[in-house]
């Protein structure tokens, strides 16, 4: 019986040893990441549209002739002065006629009055009838009726003849020049503009923010503007307004800034970038791309919690950053995703955590033999802690791949 037991003891602590090192090698390591919540170091490019701040086309408000411009593209003009006069014959006649009629609607209507005062007093005297003396006050107010459209039919005539001469409706540039000495100018024609002026000081700059970004811009705020893509100077544009709403085809929010160019060195319609800095970004959620699973219609990363069940969550991925993409739904800040993932992991894949390069160096540096003898020393049998370090060796610690149990 002794030399049973003793003989006995020693195999089935063996066999236990195997089954507890059996168990364990069955359950795979895998190598984690927690998702990085940053900022994009350079800031956010955007481009940008330089408009005047205000603007407008002249078009003739009367017909007739142009008789001569005073001013060509490129000139600085001041608020109502002269730009063009207009040669207008047809509408002096029509003034002149205007005029006469509007004399002698009043003569009439002096001469109604006065028939009508004395008609009024030989009623009350009982020399006319009263049908007669209500005649007469009709006749007067027929005639105070016509003095008065005619005296509005000449005031229009007049302000026609004040658009014979054409100014600008602001402060201003020039722009464009359309017309010559002796054109045909139409009233009211939209094909034919006359002069377009622009407001260059201060400018208008557009530019639109993606919608992640959005609730981060505020009025206010001062950014960069760079003019053309080689200039490396800067101007600061202060934001005016935006439009408080995302564009459904572009999922963008349109922001206004204000630019100063009190000495004429940004050309309105010019293409220009505007700097987001990093201060004004919202922080992005980060995961390097041998984390994402393509699988289906869905992106999935596989998330591990603390008692190393799997679980596989679809993701939303926003911008690319080269080996690192942006995450904007689907993992939280804290959790623990898998690093290159098997392609037969699932969902309820009870795993171990492998751990990090410096970590996996403890164990090994904690054995008697110098690091080459760390290998033979899973064949020790009183040492199980041993055989995960062997389980770990031979994949690379971060990027061990994940089987199924």
């Amino acid at each position: 019986m002794i030399a049973l037991v003793v003989g006995f003891i020693p195999q089935w602590r063996q066999r236990q040893t195997a089954t507890a090192d059996a168990n364990q090698l069955a359950v795979p390591s895998v190598g984690v990441v927690t998702p990085t919540l940053t900022t994009p170091g350079s800031g956010l490019n955007l481009p940008a549209e330089v408009k005047p701040w205000q603007e407008a086309s002249i078009f003739a408000r009367a017909n007739g002739f142009l008789k001569s411009w005073l001013v060509d593209i490129g000139t600085h003009v001041e608020k109502d002065q002269l730009l063009a006069e207009i040669d207008t014959p047809d509408l002096a006649q029509q003034l002149a006629q205007a005029r006469s009629q509007a004399a002698l609607a009043q003569k009439n209507l002096e001469q109604a009055k006065s028939t009508n005062v004395k008609w009024q007093e030989l009623f009350h005297q009982g020399v006319v009838s009263e049908l007669d003396s209500e005649n007469m006050a009709t006749a007067q107010a027929t005639n105070q009726a016509n003095s008065e459209a005619f005296a509005a039919n000449l005031r229009f005539l007049e302000q026609e003849v004040a658009f014979q001469r054409v100014t600008a409706p602001f402060a201003g540039t020039i722009t464009a020049r359309n017309v010559n000495v002796g054109d045909l100018i139409a009233a009211n024609n939209t094909n034919m503009e006359m002069f377009h002026i622009q407001q260059t000081d201060p400018l208008r700059v557009y530019f639109r923010i993606p919608q992640p970004e959005a609730p981060s811009i505020a009025a206010g705020q001062t950014f960069d503007v760079q003019i053309g893509a080689d200039s490396a100077k800067t101007y600061p544009g202060k934001v005016v307004t935006t439009s408080e709403a995302v564009s459904p085809d572009s999922r963008t929010m349109l922001v206004q800034l204000q630019v100063d160019n009190a000495k004429n060195e940004i050309l309105p319609g010019s293409y220009a970038t505007v700097r987001v800095p990093q201060s004004a970004l919202a922080k992005l959620l980060i995961l390097p791309d041998n984390t994402l699973i393509f699988r289906g219609k869905n992106l999935q990363v596989g998330v591990v919690d603390a008692k190393g069940v799997v679980q596989l969550r679809d993701v939303k991925v926003g911008r690319d950053f080269g080996v690192q993409s942006e995450i904007l739904s689907g993992v939280g800040e804290s959790e623990k995703v898998i690093v290159n993932p098997s392609d037969s992991l699932t969902t309820g894949t009870i795993v171990r955590v492998a751990a990090t390069p410096a970590s996996s160096a403890t164990p090994a540096a904690s054995a008697t033999p110098p690091a080459p003898s760390a290998t033979p020393a899973p064949s020790a049998t009183p040492s199980p802690s041993t055989t995960p370090a062997s389980s770990v060796t031979p994949a690379p610690s971060p990027t061990t791949e994940v089987a199924k149990k």
